[in-house]
């Protein structure tokens, strides 16, 4: 009852807090004065005028591409990566979101605030441009150009488009302010380019919905092991209650079935970090399968989340490793020189980098998955009954797809619990063959 409790009041502080980020900004907001307005020539260069630029926004089509103010065909495959991203706003219903802080770096220096100065509305995009930022789909993007970056603008519409550039076909956003396109570009990623990203303009540095969880698990989590280990004090020597009793099975399946067989005698060492890892992948698990606030964020599924976890524990793999371990990675004893050099070494060498990129690709997949299947079922719902037209289409899509969602699931609860177990396995088999010592035969 203790953790119901406490658990309870993190939800409510939690909420009461976003939701009074929420409110603010919202209403009629002025013009500013002194915002400069584009000349006329400028606007010639351009190839729009004010009232093209407005047309533009009521037409799917334009000289600046389609709007996003018109709802598109529906599209599963775009649907489903759409709710399994990341964004700067957690939607509620409707047209309500959650505003988040969002700390930006650009060459023009620090911005910092909450989303509630865009004036989140429909599908989480802004209504005005902040400094030359704003919000598109709940991610924030920035206007390219230099005369829009100072000051706060009315945004009239956005606007997509697939272009050709460096021999790639790209889709890039557009904001249309005082009947001008205006090129957006989007945060920078220091990825190469391997995830879609690369070096722009700016670096968003925000609480996002995917560290709004995180940080959402680590204060249950604290407050989950504070209660257990404090009732575990009091009551030493006696049989476990309550909240403990619950807590301390997975703790002894993680000794003893996990750390002690996989690691040996200095299994000790690395309990923490086995516990840590388990625990927290289950609760990030646990937490997206709600699909409500404050739930439904695809954690795990964040290939840059699983990346994180398992170079943590390639570090402390690689870190602990022994003599034995290096001697018959690098050079096998008994094995001929020519086989080292140009063919066990290398896939040994291989091997350790190897093992890793399994680790974060394996939690990372079957996460994701599982929530783009979900997805998937529901929208079923829009297919079937033709995005609303058919009502009987809809009826049969959702005769269709409840029973299937809620065994999808029920199957994820259980990937859940297993992704945590099998991530930490691993861990603790590398782990122990890094600090195996040698055998030695005794006749």
């Amino acid at each position: 009852m203790n953790f119901v409790r406490t658990y309870s009041l993190v939800l409510i502080l939690s909420g009461l807090c976003t939701f009074a980020l929420a409110q603010t900004g919202h209403g009629d907001h002025p013009h500013p004065q002194g915002a400069e307005h584009p000349h006329p020539t400028e606007q010639a260069q351009t190839g729009e005028h004010p009232a093209e630029g407005a047309e533009n926004a009521e037409h799917h089509e334009g000289a600046c591409g389609h709007s996003l103010s018109i709802e598109p065909e529906f599209n599963a495959g775009d649907n489903a990566v759409h709710h399994i991203s990341d964004a700067n706003v957690i939607h509620i219903v409707g047209d309500m979101y959650v505003n988040l802080p969002v700390i930006l770096k650009s060459a023009h220096g620090w911005k910092v605030g909450t989303t509630g100065m865009f004036h989140v509305h429909h599908h989480g995009n802004g209504e005005f441009a902040n400094d030359g930022y704003v919000l598109v789909h709940g991610s924030v993007m920035r206007i390219l150009d230099e005369k829009f970056q100072h000051g706060e603008f009315k945004v009239e519409d956005y606007t997509h488009q697939e272009i050709e550039e460096g021999g790639k076909a790209k889709t890039v956003y557009n904001a249309i302010i005082d009947g001008q396109c205006l090129r957006l570009e989007s945060k920078t990623t220091y990825d190469g380019g391997i995830l879609g990203g690369g070096v722009t303009g700016f670096s968003d540095f925000s609480i996002t919905r995917n560290v709004f969880t995180m940080l959402l698990t680590f204060v249950i989590l604290f407050f989950l092991f504070r209660s257990v280990a404090t009732a575990a004090t009091r009551t030493k020597g006696q049989a476990p209650k309550g909240l403990q009793n619950f807590i301390e099975p997975f703790y002894t399946f993680i000794r003893d079935e996990v750390a002690k067989p996989n690691i040996g005698p200095k299994y000790e060492k690395y309990m923490p970090y086995l516990l840590s890892a388990f625990f927290f992948i289950l609760g990030l698990n646990l937490i997206g399968q709600i699909p409500f606030f404050p739930g439904g964020a695809n954690v795990t599924g964040n290939i840059s989340i699983t990346i994180v976890l398992a170079l943590i524990t390639f570090l402390i793999s690689t870190f602990s490793a022994n003599k034995h371990f290096w001697e018959h990675t690098l050079w096998m004893p008994g094995v001929p020189a020519v086989l080292k050099i140009f063919i066990l070494t290398p896939i040994e060498i291989l091997g350790v980098f190897l093992k890793p990129f399994t680790l974060l690709l394996r939690l990372f997949a079957n996460i994701t998955a599982g929530h783009i299947v979900i997805l998937s079922f529901v929208s079923l719902i829009f297919i079937l009954g033709k995005a609303g037209e058919s009502v009987g289409g809809s009826a049969a899509g959702a005769a269709a797809s409840i029973p299937l969602t809620l065994f999808m699931m029920t199957l994820e609860l259980l990937v859940a619990f297993l992704q945590a177990f099998i991530f930490t396995m691993l861990s603790a088999t590398y782990i122990g063959t890094a600090i195996e010592e040698p055998h030695h035969d005794h006749h």
